[in-house]
This record gives structure tokens, sequence and C-alpha cells, in this order.
């Protein structure tokens, strides 16, 4: 792959909002695999300048691993949105080099019908838990074990 597009857009194409998740590289890298990764829903990308030197940043909201393992069933982590004690998502700003990929989440439905009125850009707001989805192309899969 040589190049990807990540989007944060608060109106796409004049529609609703598009918000990518992405892989973040942790610091060290000591492990291999998800577990020298976190995941986070892009919200905003901007530039700032100190001391003279531009920096480029992401603000993300986090999502948190639920287990210490994949899931037995699907092979995919599970991850849920962190929030503080208040309920609301946990951000962070963090430099744009330590992006490593987009990332797909998918709903962890359970056994309850999804609403038929659901838009997609409420899918990530919509359910308590997301599937790593390691099977979205090659990239993932050799990212993601």
């Amino acid at each position: 792959m040589r190049r990807e597009i990540i989007r944060a857009a608060p109106s796409w194409q004049g529609g609703p909002p598009h918000y990518d998740c992405i892989y973040v590289a942790k610091g060290g890298m000591e492990t291999e695999g998800f577990r020298s990764l976190m995941v986070g829903r892009v919200r905003l990308f901007f530039s700032c300048v100190h001391a003279r030197h531009d920096f480029s940043c992401v603000l993300v909201n986090w999502f948190m691993p639920v287990a210490n393992k994949p899931d037995g069933l699907t092979g995919m982590w599970i991850m849920a949105p962190e929030v503080d004690d208040n309920g609301h998502h946990v951000q962070c700003v963090i430099s744009l080099d330590l992006v490593v990929r987009g990332a797909h989440l998918i709903g962890v439905y359970g056994s309850d019908f999804i609403p038929v009125n659901l838009r997609f850009s409420d899918s990530l707001d919509a359910f308590k838990a997301y599937y790593v989805n390691k099977y979205i192309d090659h990239h993932a899969n050799m990212l993601v074990f």
C-alpha cells in the first residue's frame, strides 16, 4: 500500500459526518501484532507551530480492548469506547507520525435486531463494543494478529 485516505469531516460531501478509525503505534514497539497498537477514531487533523517547528497532529477518541486476547469465536479483538467518569469519550492529541493505517471496526450486534433507521454514519456511536476487523484486507490481516 502506498497511500490511504483517512477522513475526519463534519459533513462528507454535503451529507452526514465521516470520522474514520485508525491504528496508532504504541511507544516502544517491543511487542508485535495488535498488542503493539491502539485504536482511535479520528475527530480532527490539524497542525501547529512551536519554536518554528511545524507539528502535524490528530485528535482521537480512544477504544480500549475488553479482554487480553482475541475473541475465541471470531479471532478478532473486541474494543469498547473509552469513556471518563462522566460518560464522555476520552480524547487525546497525538502526532500524525504515530498513525499506522486505517482501521475497520464492526459493531458487536448481540442477539438484538439492528434498527432499520440506523445510518452508517452513526454506526460507531450505536454499539457498546466493536470487533477490530482483521479480515478487511491483506494489510490488516498481517498487522492485527
